[in-house]
Formats: structure tokens, C-alpha cells, sequence
């Protein structure tokens, strides 16, 4: 009767099955799934750039949550049972007895998933270590990863630098190195935290809205740039707002994919009642969208988008939007929540890894402390592997450890109020591994 609970997916395989039971025991309980012999274990590198002031410490929280998650997505692989084995085998997990860590010998194998982690210099420790914010040793890591996870980046102490020797220039150069045009910005208010939003219960409850935002062009990077003299004498800064078709048409297919995922509704955001530059925008934008007849989409002008995130964010599924308007727009979306370290964001490319990180910066007064809200960089690392590798049920896992976690009442003190358990940052990291080798249990 027990083993009736037990969800068994069993694709055909055919040698022999023999245990040794002289295993090393270790506390591991898995659904069971069984695979062909030839099934691979999973691996990937990814490369951490724990960076500067709190970097450090909500990385090395989310390394352990990425760690644990990739042991406990394992699943047996069985090789052919005789029948009279069969019934020993369920028992044995159905009693939860099962709490081997078999790695491959004779019939049997874990396909867990098995990261392989490179920590490298970035920012303002990089400039401090080997005088440049991006060595070329951490771009070469990166690109040479399946994804790259940053902590935080920048610090009073180098705020004085010249702009190719300040922190944020190795962030804009990683960016750059990495191909990454499309920064997704999810910007979701928890249930457990409604009350941290400074907008009226009614307005922020239930606020999901995604920003899709244009990276790599735009006014941030258009040329002619720079300073002259003009003919009367004075000093003149310019920047262009430049995008060729190209660079909309890419952003604009991450955008309508992601609102695919979601519930199906796109919002573009421009200026094409004034910019040329956003007149192109929404023709190609417009032209896109023929290929997605699933997805509705629909047009706002900027400025009202910014009323509207405030007056009625609800209305919001997916925003997509060039790097400006982005900019602006993720940071004002991000305050409905009123906890920004519970924000992760992804930045990606049309090929190679993903950028994973919180949005919450640095902090360096609270640096060092254990004071340091690691969910932001938890949920990055659930980002990471959703969007980065694929891996959609190992990052609901996370993402379900960190509701679980908030549900216990468990807070930093950027989220604290009153009635709930102030913890540090390794704290909270110790309980959402609790929370995640807990599901593991629920599973079985």
C-alpha cells in the first residue's frame, strides 16, 4: 500500500540490476524515475563573480542552495529489473530506507545534476587585486561557462575613480563581452510581503509584472558621444539614441517568448510620438508580433507606462522596452514590491551564458555584517537555471524552498515586521537549504 503514493516513470531499459549494500550511506530521498543506462549525468560550470560589499555573502549563501538542489535532483536509473526484485526496491524507498548516494557501479546510477564552480574577480575587488574592474582571466571564465552568477558590485571607495577604473565599467563590459541584449527584470509581490510595498494593499497585492529590457543599445552606447565647444563657445555633452532593426526585432522575440510563458500579454514601451529612434521601435515591434498570433500585445508611451505602474500595475503582464526606458522602468517596478533584495534579474544573449544577479547593489554599510538579504540572489540562481540551462523543475524547487522559508516566518532586516524571526544572512540561506532538502521528502 505504500509504494501506491510512489510516482515511478519507467522508460524501457534492458541489462542486469545488482546492488552493492555496503554503499556509503548518505541522508538522499529522490522520486524514482527510471532511464536508459546511457543517460549522462548533468554537468555545468558556472562561473561566480562574488564582487564587492555584500557580493561575497549572498553568493557563497547561493553556491549551497545551487549545490544542494543539484544533488537532490537526482534520479535513479534502473537497469532492468529481475521481478523478483522489484518488490524489495519500492519498499525500500516507499519505507524511505532508500538514503543511498549511488553513483555508478554495477546497474545503477544518480543523474543528478553537478555544478562545477570557478570564482573569479569582478569590480571593485578586481581594480583593488589587478587594477582593472574585468581582468580578461574572469571574461575568459565566463564566457567559457554555462552561466555566470554575480553577487554586487561597486563601493564608496572607489566612487572617485576614473569611469574606465570604477566597478560599474566591468559590469557594462561583461555585458558587452557576454552578448547579453535581453535583461529580464521580474518584479512580484510576495503574498507574506504585501505589506513592505508603500502602495495601498489593494493596488500591490498580486502585482507580477516582467520588464524585458534592451542592453546592449540605445542611448547608453550610440555614437557620436562626448563633449564639444560649440560656435558660441559653450560646452556641449551629446548622446544618440540610435537602434537598427536588428537589435529590435531580437528584443522583441525574448519578449514575446517570455510573455509566452506568462500570461500571454506584451506591452511595448516608447516614445514614437517623438523619437524616431521609438518610431522604428514600434513598426518592428508591430511586425514581430505576426509571428507570435498567441500573444497579445499592445502600446504605451512612456511616460504614461510610469503613471500606470503606479496607478495600476496589475494591468502589467510583460513590458518590453529599450535600455533607457528600461532602466528606469525595472527600478520603478521593482519599488511596488518594496523589498529590493528579494529581486533576482537574468540578462541574456541569442547564444552562450547568462548573466544572473540580484538587483539590490552592494550595500556596503551593512557589508561583512551578516546582515545581507541572500534571497535576491537565491532567486537569481533559480533564474540561472530556468532561463540559463533549461533546468525548470530544479529552480521551481528553489523558488518553492523561498516561499516555504517566508512562510516560516523567517526575515532579514530589510523584510522584517514586527511578529516575524529576524535572521542574518547565512541564517536564512541555512533555512532555505532546510526547505529545499524538505521537498525532497515530500516527494517521495
Amino acid at each position: 500500500g505504500m509504494a501506491a503514493s510512489l510516482q515511478i516513470n519507467c522508460k524501457p531499459a534492458s541489462t542486469a540490476f545488482r546492488v552493492n549494500p555496503a554503499s556509503k550511506c548518505s541522508r538522499r530521498l529522490f522520486s524514482v524515475s527510471c532511464a536508459p543506462a546511457n543517460a549522462p549525468q548533468k554537468r555545468y560550470s558556472i562561473t561566480l563573480l562574488p564582487g564587492d560589499g555584500i557580493g561575497p555573502e549572498v553568493i557563497s549563501v547561493a553556491k549551497d542552495v545551487l549545490k544542494l538542489t543539484g544533488s537532490l535532483e537526482g534520479r535513479f536509473v534502473f537497469l532492468q529489473i529481475p521481478c523478483a526484485h522489484t518488490k524489495i526496491i519500492v519498499r525500500l524507498i516507499a519505507s524511505r530506507l532508500l538514503e543511498y548516494n549511488f553513483h555508478s557501479y554495477d546497474g545503477l546510477d544518480v543523474l543528478g545534476i553537478e555544478f562545477n564552480f570557478q570564482e573569479m574577480p569582478m569590480g571593485g575587488s578586481a581594480l583593488d587585486l589587478v587594477g582593472v574592474p574585468l581582468p580578461d582571466e574572469t571574461l575568459a571564465a565566463a564566457k567559457h561557462s554555462d552561466a555566470v552568477l554575480l553577487g554586487a558590485i561597486g563601493g564608496y571607495k572607489w566612487d572617485n575613480n576614473a569611469k574606465h577604473l570604477k566597478p560599474e565599467t566591468g559590469l557594462l563590459q561583461i555585458r558587452e563581452g557576454l552578448k547579453v541584449f535581453a535583461n529580464l527584470r521580474p518584479a512580484t509581490v510576495l503574498p507574506q510581503l504585501v505589506e513592505a510595498s508603500t502602495l495601498k494593499r489593494e493596488v500591490a497585492e498580486g502585482v507580477d509584472v516582467m520588464v524585458v529590457r534592451e542592453l546592449t543599445g540605445g542611448i547608453y552606447f550610440g555614437q557620436p558621444r562626448g563633449f564639444r565647444i560649440d560656435e558660441n563657445g559653450e560646452e556641449v555633452g551629446y548622446n544618440t539614441e540610435v537602434y537598427a532593426a536588428y537589435e529590435i526585432d531580437r528584443i522583441a522575440r525574448v519578449a514575446f517568448e517570455t510573455a509566452r510563458k506568462r500570461q500571454g500579454r506584451l506591452c511595448s514601451v516608447d516614445k514614437a510620438n517623438v523619437l524616431e529612434a521609438s518610431m522604428l521601435w514600434r513598426r518592428r515591434v508591430t511586425a514581430i508580433a505576426e509571428e507570435y498570433p498567441d500573444v497579445e500585445l499592445s502600446h504605451m508611451y512612456v511616460d504614461n507606462a510610469a503613471m500606470q505602474l503606479v496607478r495600476n500595475p496589475k494591468q502589467f503582464d510583460t513590458i518590453v522596452t529599450n535600455n533607457i526606458f528600461g532602466d528606469i522602468l525595472s527600478d520603478e517596478a521593482s519599488m511596488i514590491t518594496g523589498s529590493i533584495g528579494m529581486l533576482p534579474s537574468a540578462s541574456l544573449g541569442s547564444s552562450g551564458p547568462g548573466l544572473f544577479e540580484p538587483i539590490h547593489g552592494s550595500a556596503p554599510d551593512i557589508a561583512g555584517q551578516d546582515k545581507a538579504n541572500p534571497l535576491a540572489t537565491i532567486l537569481s540562481a533559480a533564474m540561472l537555471l530556468k532561463y540559463g540551462l533549461e533546468e525548470e523543475d530544479a529552480a521551481r524547487w528553489i523558488e518553492n524552498a523561498v516561499l516555504d522559508t517566508l512562510n516560516k516566518g523567517f526575515r532579514t532586516g530589510d523584510i522584517y515586521s514586527t511578529g516575524t524571526k529576524l535572521v542574518g544572512c547565512k541564517e536564512m540561506g541555512e533555512a532555505v537549504l532546510r526547505s529545499v532538502e524538505s521537498q525532497v521528502h515530500t516527494t517521495v
